[in-house]
């Protein structure tokens, strides 16, 4: 089994930056690739970001140049770096495993005022 913990989530105005992480415990030989995902109220859950175990990365169109996603294997600790943050960012932010998908933390709330 994966437990994984998102945290760093919080309040900004636009054009704040904040630094969101997520640890997994448990079977981690899964989550050497992780993807961050987000979902705002009445709207699907939606693809941001994904890092592989060379550090390799992907991102959404909408958030490419702005967000930069990072890991750090020996803590087993993906990272979300979101800069220049605006209103359509707000949602609640998820990491997953796409080696172990039915893991999902409880998420972490990004709210951005203009």
């Amino acid at each position: 089994q994966v437990l994984l913990v998102e945290s760093g989530g919080g309040s900004v105005q636009a054009g704040g930056s904040l630094r969101l992480s997520c640890v997994a415990y448990g079977d981690t030989y899964c989550t050497h690739d992780m993807n961050w995902y987000r979902q705002a109220p009445g709207k699907e859950r939606e693809f941001v970001s994904a890092v592989d175990s060379d550090g390799g990365a992907s991102y959404a169109d909408s958030v490419k140049g702005r967000f930069t996603t990072s890991q750090d294997n020996a803590k087993n600790t993906v990272y979300l770096q979101m800069n220049d943050l605006n209103p359509e960012d707000t949602a609640m932010y998820y990491c997953n495993s796409p080696y172990c998908p039915a893991y999902w933390g409880q998420g972490t709330q990004v709210t951005v005022s203009s």
